[in-house]
């Protein structure tokens, strides 16, 4: 269920703050805005980070959905947005589409750093195309990620080491990639749940790295089977990897 929009400060444990303390640096300072689905990650980020005398981060807004973060960052005109690439009301990427023009601003450009648990190359690439300054996972530490945020507030492009590689790559090429109609069928959440399944990893597994019920992930997983007409998990890590999805 998504959260309500809320612009705040809260502090987090001083401990979880230390572990950012050099991330920021003297002088340094950021406005950030959070946009996750997932209420107790937003919560972890901000107790992280956003202890704003140590790190130099000000959380100043959080949204839960697309249409929340277009409202929390055109009301508060951050310098830099985490941005989650699964949410709901059309993802990461429709946030990007909606927020071009703050992009654009010559004077006050609002740059945005995708943080997600996901680390497909289409997800990388779509928010890369759609103006992201960078794309980080959420296995990054709260050091590293605030000096991710600092980079992008200065122009920089930032990744995760693996995940620069998916960018060269696409940009490389002059080719458009080639539109897989199957997994278009699929929700943007059911192509992370499938991904996990292909790797391996059991429904309760899946519901902990996603922040949702086993129900939930059994309901995904049903619906993919039934979009991509297969039998089971074992047809489904086939058909993944036959697409190079794991």
């Amino acid at each position: 269920m998504s959260d309500p929009t809320e612009a705040n400060g809260t502090a987090g444990s001083a401990e979880a703050a230390g572990s950012a303390e050099s991330g920021g640096g003297p002088g340094r300072h950021v406005r950030v805005v959070l946009v996750d689905d997932h209420r107790m990650f937003r919560t972890g980020v901000q107790a992280e980070i956003g202890q704003t005398e140590q790190t130099g981060v000000e959380v100043v807004g959080e949204a839960a959905d697309v249409d929340q973060a277009v409202t929390v960052i055109t009301a508060t005109r951050p310098e830099v947005v985490l941005l989650d690439v699964h949410l709901p009301g059309g993802g990461g990427v429709e946030v990007l589409r909606r927020c071009a023009p703050l992009m654009g601003d010559t004077e006050q450009p609002v740059r945005f750093l995708a943080l997600s648990v996901s680390d497909a190359a289409e997800d990388v690439i779509g928010v890369i195309r759609g103006g992201a300054r960078g794309y980080v996972t959420k296995t990054i530490t709260g050091t590293d990620l605030v000096n991710s945020v600092f980079r992008v507030q200065e122009g920089d492009a930032v990744f995760s080491p693996r995940l620069a590689g998916f960018v060269l790559d696409a940009f490389a090429s002059t080719d458009a990639p080639p539109v897989d109609e199957d997994l278009d069928r699929l929700t943007q959440r059911e192509r992370e749940v499938l991904r996990l399944i292909a790797r391996g990893y059991a429904y309760k597994e899946i519901a902990k790295q996603l922040y949702i019920s086993v129900k939930t992930v059994e309901s995904h997983v049903s619906a993919v089977l039934r979009k991509l007409q297969l039998s089971n998990r074992h047809e489904l890590t086939r058909w993944a990897t036959a697409r190079r999805l794991v």
